[in-house]
């Protein structure tokens, strides 16, 4: 059997074994899945060259993606797209499957994972814990090894913060390297579509067919020593019993193994990420969907996340001068 049928037949397989529906949001037909994969190794086998030929990939539910619907999260704003966004039209170009659009915390606003109306997705090893957010069903589904890629968004940590929860790799680009057409703004000056993977390889070869233009050349990784910024135990907030020591723990192991521990004071990162969601940043949350939400309150708030609607409906007399003076600060 050919690669990539044989790799789209265990991916569903795997779908049906891992029993995690809240990971996705629309899942391919498998025959549909299964026709194309045919025709790329035939294509293949055709002498054509296709990188990431055998590659399947999920997108998560505020990127575009041709054939499925663009939901954000909130069945009520879904839409049809008409094309791939360019980054996914990009890893379909290279030869990878697109198995389907994954769950998020709605409008990608969050970083835990469970708000949206199409369930909480849970962690990937442990599903009494969160997955984190907002790229939750992305990162989940490339961690069970259902996918070897997702594309996730990152504005405040989601391409980050659920491939740290679930042992993956999440690789934010440089902005503005990857276009952020079709997709769904959270706050658009800051938006960033980010790639997930189970090694930094993988991760590296996708991300280089997501670029817009020539691709960059990416910087060699020195073999050691390696310098490890390790903030204080006291700056790392509330932890449950036994967390500290461990994380001291795992420095202790680190420098053993030969790394030199730098102290990094966390102060400035902390306050500029709560900038995001405490500040004046989080009104062009509310331009990009804010009408969107106000009218659905008012028709009720069906498939709205409460938690959500609060932050987006709180930003619409966040009145100009806080941005600007956020800006300044930040």
């Amino acid at each position: 059997m050919s690669t990539t049928l044989r790799r789209i037949r265990a991916a569903y397989d795997r779908v049906e074994a891992v029993d995690r529906p809240e990971i996705w949001i629309g899942l391919r037909p498998r025959e549909e899945a299964e026709a194309e994969a045919r025709a790329i190794d035939e294509r293949v086998a055709a002498g054509e060259r296709l990188p990431l030929a055998g590659r399947l990939f999920a997108v998560k539910g505020n990127i575009d993606a041709a054939g499925l619907p663009t939901t954000a999260g909130c069945p009520a704003y879904a839409y049809e797209p008409a094309e791939d966004a360019p980054a996914v039209a990009g890893l379909r170009a290279a030869g990878a499957l697109l198995l389907g659009t994954t769950n998020l915390d709605q409008f990608a606003t969050g970083l835990v994972g469970t708000r949206s109306p199409y369930g909480a997705v849970r962690g990937a090893w442990d599903p009494a814990r969160i997955s984190g957010g907002s790229s939750s069903g992305s990162a989940v589904a490339v961690a069970l090894g259902i996918v070897d890629l997702a594309l996730g968004t990152d504005t405040a940590g989601s391409g980050r913060v659920p491939a740290a929860f679930n042992g993956i790799v999440g690789l934010k680009p440089t902005r503005g390297l990857v276009p952020t057409t079709g997709v769904v703004p959270a706050c658009a000056s800051l938006d960033c579509v980010t790639v997930f993977a189970r090694t930094l390889a993988e991760a590296e070869q996708a991300l280089a067919h997501m670029v817009a233009g020539p691709v960059p050349a990416l910087p060699g990784r020195a073999s050691g020593p390696w310098r490890i910024a390790v903030p204080p135990r006291a700056q790392l907030g509330e932890l449950d019993e036994g967390w500290g020591e461990a994380y001291e723990a795992a420095a202790r192991q680190l420098a053993a193994a030969g790394a030199e521990l730098r102290p990094l004071d966390l102060t400035p990162f902390t306050e500029a990420a709560a900038m995001l969601y405490e500040g004046a940043f989080v009104a062009e949350r509310y331009t990009a969907v804010g009408a969107f939400v106000d009218k659905a309150k008012a028709e009720g708030g069906a498939g709205l996340d409460p938690t959500v609607a609060a932050i987006i409906g709180g930003a619409r007399d966040i009145p100009a001068h806080r941005l600007f003076a956020d800006q300044d600060r930040l």
